[in-house]
C-alpha cells in the first residue's frame, strides 16, 4: 500500500496524518509533495490557528522510504531534484507556515521525520519515542538544506552522534537536550497534543503569526546581529488592531477574550 500524507479540518485546528502502513510511516517521494500541499494549504487558511501533525498506529516517522531509492539516488542529478524540490519543498512549507505547529511524536523519528519535527513549534513525545537520522549506514550523507536545520533546531552536537555514530536517543534525552517541549506516558500523548491545540487555538491568532514571522527571521541572524531596520520599524503596526484591543480588554474586564 502507498504512502499518503492526509490533512483534516477540525475546526480551528488542522491534523497532517504521515501514514504508510508496513513501513512504520515512512516518506515516499509522493508523501513530501503531500506535505507540501498540505502545509500550503493551512498557511492560506485564515481560519486555521493550529496544525498537529502526527503519524499513525503509534508511530511518527521512520525515516524515507527507501524502497524507492534505486529510482534516484545514484545519479546527481535526480539525487538533487529530490532533495531539493520533493522534500525541501515539503520541509519550506511547513517553516514557512504561519500556523503554530505542533508535533505528536511516538515510535519512530527516525531521518525525514526527525526534519518534519524539526519544523514544528511544539515537540511532545510519548515515552516510547526514538530519535536519530542512522543513515550513515545506508552510505549517504543528510542532504546540506536539512542537516543546517536539524543542527540548528536539535543541536550540533546531537547530529553529530546521530550522523557520525548511528546513535538513536530516547525521548527523556531528547528533552534533556532541549529539543523536546514534554514526555508523556504513551497512553496520554493524545490527550496532551489535543490540550495543547486547543490552549492554542483559544489564543490571539493574529499574534501567534506575527510571533512566528518574527522567530523565523530572527533565527537566521547571528545572536549578536543588529537588528533589520524594517522589522523595527514594522514591529508595533498592530497597535491597532481589534484583536489588540480585545485581548487588553478582555484582561481588563476579567473574561475570556474573543479573538
Amino acid at each position: 500500500m502507498t504512502g499518503q500524507v492526509r490533512l483534516a479540518l477540525h475546526g480551528p485546528v488542522a491534523r497532517v496524518t504521515l501514514s504508510h502502513p508496513g513501513k512504520l510511516d515512512a516518506m515516499s517521494r509522493a508523501m513530501w509533495r503531500e506535505l507540501r500541499d498540505a502545509f500550503l494549504a493551512i498557511h492560506g487558511n485564515a481560519e486555521l490557528r493550529c496544525a498537529v501533525v502526527a503519524g499513525e498506529n503509534g508511530g511518527f516517522c521512520a525515516g524515507g522510504d527507501i524502497a524507492e531509492y534505486p529510482q534516484f539516488r545514484f545519479h546527481p542529478e535526480t539525487l538533487r531534484r529530490f532533495h531539493e524540490e520533493d522534500v525541501w519543498g515539503g520541509l519550506a512549507a511547513m517553516l514557512a507556515c504561519e500556523v503554530p505547529v505542533v508535533a505528536q511524536i511516538d515510535g519512530a523519528c527516525m531521518g525525514a521525520g526527525l526534519e518534519i519535527a524539526c519544523c514544528c513549534d511544539i515537540r511532545i513525545a510519548g515515552q516510547s519515542a526514538r530519535f536519530g537520522a542512522p543513515i550513515a549506514r545506508l552510505g549517504f550523507p543528510m542532504a546540506p538544506r536539512e542537516a543546517q536545520l536539524v543542527a540548528a533546531v536539535a543541536g550540533e552536537a546531537t547530529l553529530r552522534e546521530m550522523l557520525l555514530e548511528a546513535v538513536q536517543l530516547d525521548a527523556r534525552e531528547m528533552k534533556a537536550r532541549g529539543f523536546l517541549q514534554r514526555v508523556v506516558a504513551h497512553d496520554q500523548l493524545e490527550l496532551e497534543v489535543q490540550a495543547t491545540s486547543e490552549r492554542i487555538a483559544q489564543l490571539a491568532p493574529q499574534a501567534a503569526r506575527m510571533n512566528k514571522r518574527m522567530l523565523r527571521r530572527l533565527a537566521a541572524r547571528a545572536p549578536d546581529a543588529p537588528l533589520p531596520g524594517d522589522l523595527l520599524e514594522r514591529a508595533y503596526d498592530y497597535a491597532t488592531s481589534a484583536e489588540h484591543r480585545e485581548g487588553i480588554s478582555a484582561f481588563l474586564e476579567k473574561r475570556t477574550p474573543r479573538f
